[in-house]
């Protein structure tokens, strides 16, 4: 059995379509379905099935699938500590929040791109409580995330890359003399509780005695923002770097505000731990360079 072939299929799994892990693979579509269809000659079973637009694993498939990670990962490692360059061989295995997608990952992937030509990022997209999940199990070399409102476990190496105050939200239409009374006031469109950002911003709300008139709650801070704009309500968000919308405005609120901490997280001991640290330079080069644009 070929491991390479279980690593493709991790990678359909993770990605929900074979384009786009073929895309994230440098693979044809076409190999990558023929790869697939070998593994699953070998298996003696079918691991995929489509769903739509989407391809799901089947019964067997996600039977297979958290062995199928390990034994991909334990590959990685052995070719690793196998390789005689200065860092282990790639791909670059990082996940990244869909802020960080948009925000963070193009500077760093450029700069990558430069530094490491040899060597390729894959990235896998998912939500912060996940994405450290799969750094602590090994899945991943690094991620970028939102710092857990609970202090890290003592294995993880974490950079803080920057800190995101919140903000009040709204048309920019609409007249704000005081953020707090506008959040009471208007309709209010809550950003999810189950995470970071939407439990400090129900807790802020709660200390300041403002029951705001929720509306929807859902994850995706962009989705959030697309509601505000066409006039659906306001909301409290961290002040993400997304892109810039006329349609709205970003309010400061009353201080003491928190702010929730986006970063990059990995574990200290690792065989592939050096990638990790080339990516830690890299941001850091980031951080340095960043006072120079604003």
């Amino acid at each position: 059995m070929d491991t390479r072939h279980l690593e493709n299929f991790v990678a359909v799994v993770d990605a929900g379509s074979i384009a786009e892990a073929a895309r994230q693979l440098d693979l044809a579509p076409t190999t990558l379905s023929q790869q697939l269809r070998a593994l699953e000659s070998d298996l003696g079973v079918p691991l995929i099935t489509r769903v739509g637009r989407t391809v799901k694993p089947t019964v067997a498939g996600s039977r297979i699938l958290g062995q199928a990670r390990s034994l991909v990962r334990g590959a990685s490692e052995l070719r690793s500590a196998a390789s005689n360059d200065s860092l282990p061989s790639g791909p670059l295995r990082l996940g990244a929040t869909p802020t960080a997608l948009a925000g963070l990952l193009p500077p760093l992937m450029r700069a990558w791109s430069l530094a490491y030509p040899g060597i390729r990022i894959y990235v896998v997209p998912g939500t912060s409580s996940t994405l450290l999940d799969r750094v602590l199990s090994g899945d991943l070399d690094a991620a970028l995330l939102v710092h857990p409102l609970f202090d890290l476990p003592k294995t993880c190496a974490w950079c803080s890359i920057r800190d995101e105050p919140l903000i009040l939200l709204a048309p920019r239409r609409l007249r704000v003399d005081d953020p707090l009374l506008a959040a009471a006031r208007e309709p209010f469109i809550q950003y999810d509780r189950e995470v970071v950002g939407g439990r400090l911003a129900a807790d802020y709300l709660k200390g300041r005695g403002v029951r705001p008139k929720v509306q929807f709650e859902l994850d995706g801070i962009e989705q959030i923002s697309v509601l505000v704009s066409e006039g659906f309500g306001v909301a409290v968000l961290p002040d993400w770097p997304g892109r810039p919308d006329r349609r709205v405005k970003r309010w400061p609120l009353p201080a003491p505000c928190p702010s929730r901490r986006v970063g990059m997280v990995w574990l200290r001991s690792s065989p592939r731990l050096p990638l990790a640290q080339a990516l830690y330079s890299l941001v850091r080069a980031e951080m340095a360079r960043a006072p120079e644009s604003t």
